[in-house]
């Protein structure tokens, strides 16, 4: 979702409504009506945050109501609106509610109210959900889908004056993941050695990207998917070198041949990958990937696999040989 898009420079509407489980999206909104609504020198005196959990509504709408200072615009934040959801709370803060229904159809021209609701769903039968649907803008920071991050990162490339192909994508993608704030780093980070050439390729990304964990040890299945098995002792023991943990390492292995593994099944029954990912709860990215990886096995060799993994995990835990042979010996036994 191009959250940007629902914002105008020039013309701010009186309320914004920004609801979803996407930190990254919601903050870096936010982060745009702040930076154009008001100067630095204005901020002191005309801008506040409000924590819904701990101050009623009626306070943060009295603020708005203030005239500004030295300035054409108030700008309000409120935080955890949960009187907007279903979500039972012990929290005692008691709202008076009909007094933002009032404030919500009659704002004030001279501020800005930006509601930040870090949740999946709203309670759409509630008559304050209705009336800022229909007042306010509302900007829905929900989860990306693989086409909309790759549009997000050409987004990210054009406004740095730079170009990502495809294969870049996909190679970043495998690397880092699809949390949006560690891409947002590493394509900070491509953007500066890429300011010559204008071009963001594989080869910069295999080059300059940060690995957690989790991601080079997808690197290292993929390099077995791939039977390039000595490439994959390479990533082990780099992982080793950097004090990584063989059980943690382990884990992860064995949790995506699953995913590999389940993946191909469904697939076999007639699930669609976007069917597969809602069913096993994990972003369509790593279906999509597992789905090509899955292509590579017969369901004897995943199934073969899991089993050396799983006598893998009972001989670490056992400590019957020494933690760090025992990946050495899965990777050995697919050689």
């Amino acid at each position: 979702m191009n959250t940007w898009k629902k914002i105008d420079q020039k013309q701010f509407s009186p309320i914004y409504l920004l609801y979803g489980k996407e930190r990254f999206l919601i903050n870096e909104t936010k982060q745009k009506i702040l930076n154009n609504v008001l100067k630095e020198e204005e901020l002191d005196f005309n801008f506040s945050q409000y924590d819904l959990d701990e101050v009623p509504i009626e306070v943060a709408l009295a603020d708005a109501e203030t005239i500004p200072f030295m300035s054409d615009k108030r700008l309000i934040i409120v935080h955890h609106p949960r009187f907007l959801t279903t979500e039972k709370t012990n929290i005692k803060v008691e709202h008076d509610l009909k007094a933002f229904e009032r404030y919500i159809q009659n704002p004030p021209a001279h501020c800005i109210l930006v509601i930040i609701a870090n949740y999946d769903k709203l309670d759409e039968r509630k008559k304050l959900t209705k009336l800022l649907k229909k007042h306010a803008t509302v900007i829905e920071a929900k989860k990306m889908n693989d086409k909309d991050i790759k549009t997000w990162l050409q987004k990210q490339a054009a406004d740095k004056d730079l170009h990502i192909g495809q294969e870049a994508m996909d190679h970043l993608l495998l690397l880092i993941g699809t949390n949006l704030m560690m891409l947002q780093s590493e394509m900070d980070k491509l953007a500066l050695y890429a300011r010559d050439t204008k071009q963001i390729d594989t080869e910069t990304v295999e080059k300059l990207t940060s690995r957690s964990l989790e991601q080079s040890v997808f690197s290292l299945v993929d390099k077995v998917v791939q039977r390039e098995i000595a490439q994959a002792f390479r990533i082990y023991y780099d992982l080793l070198k950097q004090n990584e943990e063989p059980i943690k390492m382990l884990a992860i292995i064995a949790s995506q041949f699953r995913l590999i593994y389940q993946t191909k099944e469904l697939l076999k029954r007639g699930y669609s990958q976007k069917q597969i990912a809602s069913y096993l709860k994990v972003h369509p990215f790593r279906v999509k990937l597992a789905a090509k990886q899955a292509g590579r096995f017969s369901e004897i060799e995943l199934s073969h696999i899991i089993d050396l993994l799983a006598e893998g995990d009972y001989k670490m835990k056992t400590g019957k040989i020494p933690k760090e042979m025992v990946i050495e010996m899965f990777l050995f036994s697919l050689k």
